[in-house]
């Protein structure tokens, strides 16, 4: 089963770059959206455009037009569908998280796809941003219940260590690298309940970066932050067989500020 998870930056630009077209050609299994950017209908119309038209969709559109919104999109058909996090009001219809259940050879697989915003140091938005990876670690526990395959996808706008981000030291103090948002990516991968996928196949290297700004020369000098994950419950994280992030060729060739994860797992 092929995992692809991409920030899109808004479904509709995406398609216009030829994004659909990469993701086709990624030939995935199981495709997690994040900053989708459109209602249902919108969505339908560039999937169907886009080649995934008959395939399972869930999708937590965000209630303030073209902002957030996210989605699992399967060849299965989806057994459960949840679209916000239990029992938090405050993050009701942010778009900010859905997940799915879906049956593989006689197997659940749970899939979660998640986009947590940016945040700002020192802020309310700061402090936003740490109520939602709260209630994500809340929900993320219920979910690593023992033997129980779940894979996490998605944009959290934290990286996690240095080898996370090429200019840490200019980003000291700022929000997407603070101690106390990689505190939580710790907590989640302290115990061994989850994994980081990528990080587990490429070793400890600088990068994969999945994030450049549009801006300067960053994404030539691959001058990035690796902020999309792919965080697999111990069991599934075992049964994957390779990795890798989809950074384009060429500037001109990116249909996104970020590039897709990609992760396989023998099931």
């Amino acid at each position: 089963m092929r995992i692809v998870t991409a920030n899109v930056n808004g479904i509709r630009a995406a398609a216009r770059r030829g994004g659909m077209a990469w993701l086709q050609q990624a030939e995935p299994d199981v495709l997690c959206l994040q900053e989708v950017r459109a209602s249902d209908t919108q969505l339908a119309a560039e999937l169907h455009t886009g080649g995934f038209g008959d395939w399972h969709v869930a999708h937590a559109a965000c209630a303030t037009a073209g902002r957030a919104g996210v989605a699992v999109l399967t060849r299965e058909a989806h057994a459960r569908v949840q679209v916000e996090l239990p029992g938090v009001e405050e993050f009701a219809s942010c778009g900010r998280w859905v997940e799915t259940d879906v049956v593989v050879d006689g197997r659940t697989v749970t899939l979660v796809s998640v986009y947590v915003h940016t945040g700002e140091a020192e802020t309310e938005r700061q402090e936003e941003k740490y109520r939602f990876l709260e209630a994500m670690t809340a929900r993320m526990a219920e979910l690593a219940a023992e033997d129980a395959h779940v894979v996490v996808c998605g944009d959290v706008n934290v990286a996690h260590r240095q080898a996370d981000l090429k200019n840490w030291k200019g980003n000291l103090g700022k929000a997407g690298f603070l101690p106390d948002e990689q505190a939580y990516l710790d907590k989640w991968l302290a115990d061994g309940a989850w994994v980081d996928v990528t990080r587990r196949s490429a070793g400890e290297v600088a990068g994969p970066y999945t994030w450049w700004s549009w801006r300067g020369k960053a994404f030539d000098n691959d001058a990035g932050w690796r902020i999309d994950y792919q965080l697999a419950s111990a069991p599934l994280a075992d049964l994957v067989t390779h990795t890798f992030v989809g950074r384009a060729d060429t500037y001109a060739e990116r249909w996104s500020d970020h590039a897709a994860v990609v992760a396989d797992y023998e099931l």
